[in-house]
């Protein structure tokens, strides 16, 4: 494959967001706690030293948010919440001294400060103002920062002739939009929760972060696909894992915009692991998955409802020098004239990870009409080195112009992009 040089996406720590800051409850022997201690120093502070401080900080990290006082005022709430009472806060206050209090109970958090990489590439769902053959692209990115805890942000681009990617600059700022409980929906799976971005935030700057228990220490992995239902609605789909430290679960990011996310876990005994990819439409009237729950060969998993997966079948098992540690896929598989194309990933000695290709039936999945013999990318000399070493890992390829294109991550540290020719991968697997 030719490696696209325009694309090298590598961990910006500056790329921070808000979190609220709540330091662990001690309950001293007088029954206060931590929290309410820093409270009471804040509450006893003069008005003019209230207005400096919070002018000083403003001044600090005003350029590093969109809409600072927002941010401090809404953490404020979260405090009051904590607490339990607003009217524990004892005495009315200054609009100045309650974003003081959401200040000194916010912090940062650098999403990318450790790792950027293992992305997938969809379609994007507005098309308008291109120019020909050219299509625009949106890429998900695993971010990995302190703790090792993952969210999933984006980029877009254009792909142009022969799949050149002209790359859109990242916005200045980033946010994690405002998350909400679903409500229960009768006669249907409810989603576990809803993210929202305002519209006219880029999409470089909308970041999806862990948002509750089960997902605490990171979401990994988010595998999109721009699918296409029986009556022609258009939805992106992308399974994840989420981590809460001691187990995994898998979930549904569903979204028509990029705007607006509804994030469901996934229920059945074929639902339990960290390698679902949906195919782009369905096959028969069922929604197809490819999918790895037994962390070693690749399967096929089959239903009629994309929120509960029961059903599987192995298609593929470890037999390449490459890949005789374990297989998986590197994403949704792509719909061609000669069957459904599958990048894979095998894990070989030494612990390389590198990528492959198989070729599916078109009406039956389930049958294997071809598989390369050899990898199809392997780490590069410069993509050896870094958090994780010799590894290459994609969740999500396309085609374009006659081009397969494939994002990837190396070492754990960034994320390139490579193409090779779509007919000339077609005749090597048959």
């Amino acid at each position: 494959m030719s490696r696209c040089e325009s694309v090298h996406l590598l961990p910006d720590p500056r790329r921070v967001i808000t979190k609220p800051f709540l330091p662990r409850e001690e309950i001293l022997p007088d029954g206060s706690s931590r929290m309410r201690i820093v409270l009471e120093r804040i509450l006893a502070m003069p008005e003019h030293t209230v207005a400096d401080t919070l002018g000083t900080t403003i001044a600090a990290f005003d350029g590093r948010h969109r809409d600072l006082d927002a941010v401090l005022a809404r953490n404020f709430d979260v405090v009051v919440h904590r607490l339990g009472h607003a009217d524990l806060l004892g005495q009315p206050m200054s609009d100045e001294r309650r974003n003081l209090i959401g200040a000194y109970f916010t912090h940062e958090y650098s999403i990318e400060a450790a790792a950027l990489g293992n992305p997938s590439i969809v379609a994007g769902p507005d098309q308008s103002g291109l120019g020909d053959r050219e299509v625009r692209v949106v890429i998900s990115l695993r971010a990995i920062g302190e703790g090792h805890v993952s969210s999933v942000e984006f980029r877009s681009g254009v792909l142009g002739p022969d799949a050149a990617m002209r790359l859109d600059p990242p916005g200045r700022y980033t946010t994690t939009g405002t998350t909400t409980p679903a409500a229960d929906t009768p006669g249907s799976r409810p989603p576990d929760y809803h993210v929202r971005f305002p519209a006219t935030v880029d999409i470089s700057e909308r970041v999806l972060f862990p948002s509750d228990p089960t997902e605490s220490h990171g979401m990994e992995d988010a595998r999109f696909v721009r699918f296409v239902d029986d009556d022609g609605r258009v939805v992106y789909y992308a399974t994840y894992t989420a981590f809460d430290g001691r187990q995994i679960r898998s979930r549904l990011l569903e979204t028509d915009d990029f705007v607006d996310f509804r994030v469901t876990t996934l229920a059945g005994a074929a639902a339990g692991n960290k390698g679902i990819a949906l195919f782009p439409r369905r096959i028969d009237g069922r929604f197809m998955a490819l999918g790895r729950h037994d962390n070693v060969n690749n399967y096929v998993m089959v239903t009629d409802d994309v929120h509960e997966w029961h059903r599987a079948t192995v298609i593929q098992e470890p037999e390449l020098p490459w890949e005789l540690m374990q297989l998986g896929n590197c994403g949704p598989p792509i719909e061609t004239e000669a069957g459904w194309l599958v990048i894979t990933h095998g894990v070989g000695p030494m612990r390389q990870y590198t990528l492959g290709a198989v070729l599916l039936d078109h009406d039956d999945p389930t049958r294997v009409l071809g598989h390369l013999k050899q990898p199809l990318l392997a780490a590069a000399p410069d993509e050896r080195e870094g958090y994780v070493p010799n590894v290459v890992y994609s969740c999500g390829a396309m085609t374009h112009d006659g081009q397969l294109v494939v994002p990837y991550g190396f070492a754990d540290v960034g994320a390139h992009l490579a193409t090779t020719p779509l007919p000339d991968l077609l005749d090597r697997l048959q």
